[in-house]
């Protein structure tokens, strides 16, 4: 499998379970057990489709898993902030950016 198409992929799968995770939490937070059950339904079957798409392909697991976790941190911090409106503290801006630096160093691993 190419490198570009499983960041592709990999990234595709941080968004779904960054927007799996957003709608449970919402369901959670509704005023109506109607409504919550609607975010609960539709959260799960986001994340149905995460764990296929980050399960499916033939890919070293721990490898793309690391390199998955610095992606997921990303999308989850900017998901927290466009839907939640919760800005990322500096404090997890650095923990973040280790986060990402020890993505970097999995993916260029050999």
């Amino acid at each position: 499998m190419r490198y570009s198409f499983a960041m592709g992929v990999l990234l595709f799968a941080a968004f779904l379970e960054a927007g799996g995770d957003a709608l449970m939490r919402m369901g959670l937070r509704s005023p109506t057990h109607v409504r919550a059950a609607f975010f609960f339904i539709a959260g799960g079957l986001v994340l149905t489709f995460y764990g296929y798409a980050v399960n499916a392909p033939p890919w070293d697991f721990g490898r793309l898993l690391g390199v998955y976790v610095a992606l997921f941190f990303v999308v989850a911090q900017l998901t927290s902030w466009l839907a939640f409106h919760q800005k990322p503290t500096p404090m997890i801006l650095l923990g973040g950016s280790l986060i990402v630096v020890g993505g970097c160093v999995v993916s260029l691993a050999k």
